[in-house]
């Protein structure tokens, strides 16, 4: 890594290793490295600070600046490790991941090779979400934004090469805006100031004015002591205290750029830091950050997809001691002996890109058009690969209206298109059921709507908080419930309503064996739940009091009995333990794909009581799916090797079609109505 006058600096490389082992020490769980995704930032100053540096160098000498060179020098420092490793991965993958995994990866694959993944990912689940743990190209986000500075900033420099005096003031106004960008829209959009060039610019900026500064006044980068050590305590206190949430990047982000930024500042002097920094050990792991970040990603991913999570911090050094292994591997055999040969011709270095780029491409775009290649896996794997996969529907219909008493909600149309007859209310169930309700719609010849909320009971005058979600969702699902109650006698066309959900999750508190953890409070819409009154009973208590409530307003009333739970079944972790069975360090199964009756009908019968006691007595029609879902030992996820359940509550498309037969009675509108009785 050079410096001022292009001599290395070793204390560069130190740098750079405490950026690459924080990310590392992260990812990898090591406890007490809560902020080590800092390491992200620091490098992205380092590359300011050197590629600015370069470009800089360059523009001041000749005038401009030669892309050509420029980018023949980004290829072959970059591109020879990114391709072996996404290659390897490719492999890897070939033979571990699910098809709709498989197909999500040559997704990211095609994004990665032209540097766009940041936004792909933006676009996806945020970076500290769970689900993003199995995105095997997830780290290659960050490089994209480096390639896209790769392009901003030559191309900046080449526009103003006329006007040189406008340089600075519109690198400054660059800098300005990026950083107030990001401070004010985390709040409200962390993962688009999190991924996005545009938020994260000020950061290589920062790194760029330090190497401007420098050439312009010629620092020999010793600088006060005093800032090198407060460097390297802001770094420090980034990297243990910052908190992976929604508040970063934001003004958070300032303290590891400005420790950064004082430390390349000195990393000359004759301090502690500097003698740290320049030491062997650092100096190693400097050499090898590029490869060893591009390595311990998948290897984290693909490791934790085959065990389910690791047994302890021992397994997690030993799989953090595998990727500098084959980091320095890829240092050693790739990285270095590419930047050695300086024999090699431009035009094959710009040959090599484009051939191997095409080839990443080619693969990408094969396993995304082919669905993951479904065909890699055999008949035993296969009933739950495409139950995973059977749970996208087509929302294309749905629209919030902006007046009228559904203002705001999400509305989805299904059946034939008309006035609206049918009301179909609930959660994310509803969700579940929709290809099924829509066909039954139409072939009724009936239009209906559709209005759902994930773990939102379709019940008044209550409020719930739940464990998975946040206060902004809890609150959203109680205004949405008043709004839907307040729509009562402003929708005539509606003749009957249809509940949906999840009720035993309701009635119970929690759910049950895989998603055990998931907890909700069902409580009063004001006050406290009484001593006396258990969850059970405050949720009968709202059944009874939101059918008497649409009794007023319908003319039917049509509740679902909830499927019945599988409590150890989930399509896409059953999928992994059968395709995995023979592998390796492969964790141990804990799918069921069968639940006892007499468990199922215990789970169940304390939130059915309130509904069969209504529809006893007349004031509700009760739809029981159960016996195309059970036996009279076992209720089965798979029925005739066909996957009926995506999760352990959650049926699949599949189901959802083949129970339509029980809905038909929703939409005939011409049946008998509901009426009170006893």
């Amino acid at each position: 890594m050079t410096g001022h006058g292009g001599a290395y600096r070793r204390d560069i490389d130190g740098l750079r290793a405490i950026a690459v082992l924080a990310v590392v020490f992260f990812h990898f769980g090591i406890p007490g490295f809560s902020g080590g995704f800092i390491g992200v930032d620091i490098f992205f100053v380092i590359s300011g600070f050197l590629i600015g540096g370069i470009l800089w160098r360059e523009y001041c000498e000749t005038g401009t600046i030669w892309l050509s060179h420029f980018y023949v020098r980004r290829f072959r420092r970059l591109l020879p490790a990114f391709f072996v490793m996404a290659l390897c991965s490719t492999i890897v993958g070939w033979f571990l991941l699910l098809p709709f995994e498989f197909r999500e990866f040559g997704k990211t694959l095609i994004a990665s090779t032209v540097y766009l993944s940041n936004v792909l990912f933006y676009r996806s689940a945020g970076y500290f979400d769970t689900a993003s743990h199995d995105k095997v190209l997830l780290h290659t986000w960050s490089l994209s934004v480096e390639e896209q500075f790769y392009i901003f900033l030559p191309i900046a420099l080449l526009i103003l090469a006329r006007v040189r005096w406008l340089v600075i003031p519109v690198l400054l106004l660059v800098f300005a805006a990026s950083l107030a960008g990001s401070v004010l829209i985390t709040p409200s959009d962390q993962p688009a100031t999190f991924y996005l060039f545009p938020f994260r610019a000020w950061e290589l900026l920062a790194g760029v004015f330090l190497a401007i500064a420098g050439q312009t006044f010629r620092w020999q980068w010793r600088g006060w002591s005093l800032l090198s050590y407060l460097g390297l305590i802001a770094v420090l206190v980034a990297i243990f205290m910052i908190k992976p949430d929604d508040r970063f990047p934001g003004y958070i982000a300032i303290l590891p750029v400005l420790g950064t930024v004082f430390l390349l500042g000195t990393g000359r002097g004759d301090t502690l830091v500097t003698r740290l920094l320049s030491s062997r050990i650092m100096v190693f792991f400097g050499l090898i950050s590029y490869s060893l970040y591009l390595w311990h990603w998948p290897v984290f991913t693909l490791s934790t997809y085959l065990r389910g999570e690791y047994a302890n911090i021992f397994e997690s050094i030993a799989w953090m001691g595998l990727s500098v292994v084959l980091g320095t591997l890829s240092w050693a055999l790739v990285e270095a002996p590419v930047r050695r040969a300086q024999r090699l011709p431009g035009w094959s270095i710009l040959g090599g890109a484009v051939l191997s780029s095409g080839l990443l491409l080619a693969v990408g775009g094969y396993l995304y058009v082919r669905d993951g290649a479904i065909d890699r896996f055999g008949p035993t794997v296969r009933p739950h690969i495409e139950a995973s996969a059977d749970f996208l529907q087509d929302w294309s219909r749905c629209n919030v209206p902006d007046e009228g008493p559904l203002m705001g909600l999400e509305v989805c149309p299904i059946g034939p298109e008309g006035e609206p007859k049918v009301l179909v209310w609930g959660d994310s169930h509803v969700r579940a059921y929709r290809e099924g309700l829509d066909l039954a719609a139409h072939e009724a010849g009936t239009p209906g709507i559709i209005i759902w909320r994930a773990g939102c009971a379709p019940l008044f005058d209550v409020r719930k908080i739940e464990s998975y979600a946040t206060p902004a969702e809890d609150l959203a699902c109680s205004n949405a419930n008043l709004q839907i109650k307040q729509s009562f006698g402003r929708m005539p066309s509606i003749e009957s309503i249809f509940l949906i959900g999840r009720w035993t999750y309701y009635a119970h508190g929690n759910g049950v064996g895989l998603d055990a953890e998931n907890t909700i409070q069902i409580l009063p819409k004001e006050g406290a739940l009484a001593v006396d009154r258990t969850q059970a009973d405050l949720v009968a208590d709202a059944i009874k009091s939101t059918v008497d409530t649409l009794f007023q307003s319908f003319d039917k009333i049509f509740v679902l009995r909830q499927a019945p739970e599988v409590p150890y079944y989930d399509s896409r972790k059953a999928a992994r333990e059968a395709a995995h069975q023979n592998w390796p360090f492969a964790a141990t199964p804990v799918t069921q794909q069968d639940v006892p009756l007499s468990a199922a009908l215990e789970r169940a019968s304390v939130a059915e009581a309130p509904f069969r006691s209504l529809s006893q007595a007349g004031w509700l029609n009760w739809i029981d799916p159960w016996p195309s879902l059970c036996t009279d030992q076992s209720c089965q996820a798979l029925v005739n090797d066909i996957g009926y359940y995506f999760d352990n509550n959650h049926v699949t498309n599949s189901a959802a079609l083949a129970l339509r037969q029980y809905f038909a009675p929703v939409f005939n509108t011409q049946g008998a109505s509901t009426s009170a009785g006893g």
